[in-house]
């Protein structure tokens, strides 16, 4: 790894934020378990009928989403950066402004475009989380209402990403984007304190919707073929991970601490995705959405998570 340090290569790296991206994944696998539940009305073959070639593609895509949106972040956000956030490389220089233009760019199409290979649905969902990224890069993060609900539209329209790879159950589906929706809604809540420090309100509000979506992940047996003892396991894990920094966060108000409370919530997005995922299909298949945890962890020490 410190080889890769050396060279030309990490400064885009660490734009790309790769610990996020792996969490954009997540999304795609438990969007894919919901869409083949919902069209198929049963988990008793999902294993055997995994569609890999639908789980690679948007899988790459996803990952191509995310890094052009949070490259645009980081273009967009470049004459605050350079007093509040010099560490980043556009304000360093290590990525000059035209380079990271072209790459975020480049990411959002190769994105659209394994999504087309895909369906067509999947390629204007595609298109849907590429708008709904830049428009949060440019405008919505300004916005202390429409800046959460931008955010947790894009997270909302990854997860029905996966699910299009069965069109059908879009329109079944569509309701499940609300878990990401207070979820999201609730990270980009705290992230307002990471430079000057967090207001209480905030992080009140934030506990009250990561509470949401327990009992959400809780509560899903009552509306679909959702089995809660599957997801129970990652629902406990999930909590482990996102209330103890918050409620950390909460007590002593401190940028560092936000900063913790925020990578902490943006990673254990893989749990919640696991839960998901384990409670439409199987436990094991939460697992294997789960088995991304670490791998996120350790790109988060890495590179920044935001």
């Amino acid at each position: 790894m410190s080889k890769l340090r050396s060279t030309a290569v990490w400064p885009y790296l660490k734009l790309m934020r790769p610990a996020n991206q792996i969490t954009a994944v997540a999304d795609i696998m438990a969007g894919l378990a919901v869409g083949y539940v919902l069209a198929h009305h049963t988990s008793s073959d999902f294993a055997a009928s995994l569609p890999l070639k639908e789980l690679l593609l948007l899988s790459l895509s996803t990952f191509a989403l995310y890094g052009g949106g949070v490259v645009f972040n980081d273009i967009f956000d470049l004459p605050i950066d350079r007093v509040e956030r010099p560490e980043r490389p556009l304000p360093r220089g290590d990525v000059r402004l035209m380079q990271a233009v072209r790459l975020g760019a480049g990411l959002l199409v190769i994105g659209i475009i394994l999504a087309f290979g895909v369906n067509a649905f999947a390629g204007l969902m595609a298109i849907a989380v590429s708008i709904l990224a830049l428009l949060y890069d440019k405008y919505g993060k300004h916005h202390p209402v429409i800046g959460p609900i931008n955010m947790s539209l894009c997270r909302g329209a990854n997860l029905l990403l996966g699910v299009s790879a069965f069109p059908e159950a879009l329109t079944s589906a569509y309701f499940l984007a609300l878990l990401p929706l207070i979820y999201i809604s609730s990270i980009t809540l705290i992230s307002r304190g990471e430079v000057g420090g967090g207001n209480k309100t905030h992080l009140q509000l934030a506990v009250l919707g990561y509470s949401l979506v327990v009992l959400v992940l809780l509560g899903l047996g009552h509306l679909f073929r959702y089995k809660v003892l599957h997801a129970l396991p990652f629902v406990i894990a999930f909590s482990y991970f996102v209330f103890p920094p918050l409620l950390r966060a909460l007590r002593t108000l401190e940028a560092g601490d936000i900063r913790k409370a925020v990578k902490a919530g943006i990673i254990a997005l893989i749990l919640m995705d696991a839960a998901l995922a384990a409670g439409f299909t199987t436990f094991y298949y939460g697992l294997v959405v789960a088995a991304l945890l670490p791998l996120s962890i350790r790109l988060g020490k890495l590179f920044a998570v935001t």
